[in-house]
């Protein structure tokens, strides 16, 4: 053998070897990307639901593993393959599991398997804060056993009929995401609105559109980064060489920046304000836009699909919540429908012969053929999912049901459905089974007299003249606390309690809007301080107030005076007058 010859097999192996350890790390930075799902979910829904939502990302993985490994593997990818449509289990992964190995089976097993569970997840956010859990684990099985591997495999089977006619879906705009977001949609609309979505008039007309903004808008952001992160993995895995894997890397980048900057330039110019929770949705638009002809298009072609991605997504969310009124909490379908099947068509379109995949779309040969066989390709997907996921739907609801009612809707789904009274644990009450090693304590209680609690000092009540008790109230901006809590110390006020509140005057606020809808513009972030005098003048303090609050502008704020008819000190057992004085 040539010298020549062993350098080029030797170089081929390691190469192999190489981009064969690669193929299982983009695996795991897909399975990675079940946190991006999760945390995006989450932060895009209130957090009486967060620990529903996690669960459920949890288990499409644990679910989607246990069906993929009894079936939906073989169905997608078995050697005998029925007519380019469906494969015919052999099993071997658990009746013959060393034959399994030898043939090259369990890096292809994984990477498809993280595939199945994200078009599963997809679904949670359009159909969260209302469904069933049992309900939603159904679903989550039959999607993973029999939807997608069918459809899968009609793509990535060698054997596979769109395979054979030459639809390129490179790492699933199709085969994933328009799955994911066709279910979604026909989720959502079996599901229906979470309450106070939508106000309907006596005719059953919707007549206004509420906005329910999520709870922690970081917490999305930062799901969408571990998913943009991930998403190098989901796209590069199964590029077997540096340079396919180089130009994937950048077709990966430039998409969802042009979409994050379309988004960000159409809202704001929309609704005067830059949109942050659909700059979020728009990235991730852009990824899956890019998805299909990841190795297929150029760096311009992959900017043109970014930023089609970015205002596509927009106007199908907005569009659906305002106009079809279908309540989508976090945007799936927009994302994952809409630019899954745009995605799927670029390709046809702008599919440069010089990258990588070496294909020709319509703009760079004039030929049609590429484009006909994306869109019948994704035509068959969505016609195969959404009859089998309507049918799926169907049945839940008419058996054991897909929504919680009213009464668990408006809890939460976290306490009614797993019995988890936060899932923010500093916001619950939970301390009368801690130990805090307090045991020698004294606590007043029933009968004991104030005596054994901490000594009291005991000061003669002041004859004020006066000894009514009143409390104030102040409303007012934010920025003027710091300065009204020192000048009312300067008067000799010694205790307050203050609230963060939210309210509003006769002028109703400022006009917002929350991906696109119009948020009740009523009410705006406050200060409230309490305060109960006896000793201090009520007019001190209502003028040290006034002057410390006014700049003569809308918003300065309101004073409230009440009667106070008691005021008890608890460690003490003081009342009135007395209960309102420090120890000296």
């Amino acid at each position: 053998m040539a010298i020549e010859e062993l350098t080029r097999l030797v170089k081929n192996a390691v190469t192999s070897e190489v981009f064969g350890v690669w193929f299982l790390i983009g695996a795991a930075l897909v399975f990675f990307m079940q946190a991006g799902f999760a945390m995006v979910e989450t932060g895009f829904t209130r957090a009486k639901n967060a620990g529903n939502i996690i669960m459920k990302n949890l288990m499409d993985f644990c679910i989607g593993t246990v069906v993929f490994i009894l079936l939906g593997f073989s169905l997608m990818m078995a050697e005998d393959y029925v007519f380019g449509m469906i494969g015919v289990p052999n099993l071997d992964i658990l009746t013959d599991f060393g034959a399994f190995l030898k043939g090259g089976n369990a890096p292809v097993f994984m990477f498809n398997l993280v595939f199945c569970a994200t078009a599963a997840t997809i679904v949670s956010g359009s159909m969260a804060e209302r469904t069933k859990f049992i309900s939603y684990c159904i679903y989550s099985g039959v999607i993973s056993l029999l939807v997608y591997p069918i459809e899968a495999g009609w793509v990535w089977n060698a054997k596979g009929w769109l395979a054979q006619l030459g639809f390129h879906d490179f790492a699933g705009s199709a085969a994933i995401h328009s799955v994911g977001g066709i279910t979604a949609l026909i989720g959502a609309i079996m599901v229906g609105p979470r309450l106070g979505k939508y106000i309907k008039n006596k005719a059953g007309k919707v007549e206004k559109v509420n906005a329910i903004p999520g709870h922690s808008i970081t917490l999305g952001a930062l799901g969408c980064f571990v998913l943009w992160f991930g998403w190098y993995g989901f796209n590069g895995a199964a590029a077997w060489d540096g340079e396919a894997l180089a130009s994937i890397f950048v077709t990966t980048t430039i998409a969802p920046a042009a979409a994050t900057c379309a988004t960000m330039l159409f809202t704001w110019i929309k609704t005067g304000k830059p949109d942050v929770s659909m700059c979020l949705n728009g990235a991730l638009a852009g990824l899956v836009g890019v998805t299909a002809g990841c190795d297929a298009v150029d760096a311009l072609g992959s900017a043109v699909i970014g930023l089609v991605s970015g205002i596509l997504v927009v106007i199908v969310v907005e569009g659906l919540d305002l106009k079809l009124h279908i309540d989508d909490p976090v945007g799936a379908v927009g994302v994952h429908l809409a630019n899954g099947i745009w995605g799927t068509l670029a390709v046809g379109l702008l599919a440069n012969p010089a990258a990588p995949a070496g294909l020709g779309g319509l703009f760079y040969t004039g030929s049609f053929k590429l484009f006909g066989i994306q869109a019948l390709g994704i035509a068959a997907i969505l016609a195969w999912t959404a009859v089998m996921m309507t049918i799926t739907f169907v049945i839940i609801k008419k058996t054991i049901g897909l929504r919680v009612s009213a009464e668990e809707e408006i809890k939460g789904l976290d306490s009614t459905e797993h019995g988890l009274p936060s899932a923010y644990a500093d916001f619950v009450p939970a301390v009368e089974g801690l130990d805090y090693g307090y045991e020698e304590a004294i606590c007043v209680s029933g009968e004991i007299p104030a005596a054994e609690a901490v000594p009291v000092q005991r000061v003669p009540a002041v004859d004020s003249g006066d000894s009514r008790l009143t409390k104030i109230e102040i409303i007012c901006k934010e920025s003027k606390f710091e300065s009204l809590k020192a000048a009312m110390m300067e008067i000799g006020i010694t205790g307050m309690t203050v609230s963060h509140v939210l309210g509003c005057g006769v002028q109703k606020g400022k006009l917002e809007y929350y991906r696109g809808v119009q948020m009740e513009a009523n009410l705006l972030p406050k200060i409230q301080v309490d305060i109960v005098v006896s000793k201090v003048p009520v007019q001190s303090v209502i003028e040290t107030a006034k002057n410390v609050l006014y700049t003569g502008h809308i918003g300065d704020g309101k004073i409230f005076v009440y009667d106070v008819e008691n005021v008890v000190k608890v460690r003490t057992g003081e009342e009135g007058y007395d209960a309102l004085q420090d120890v000296e």
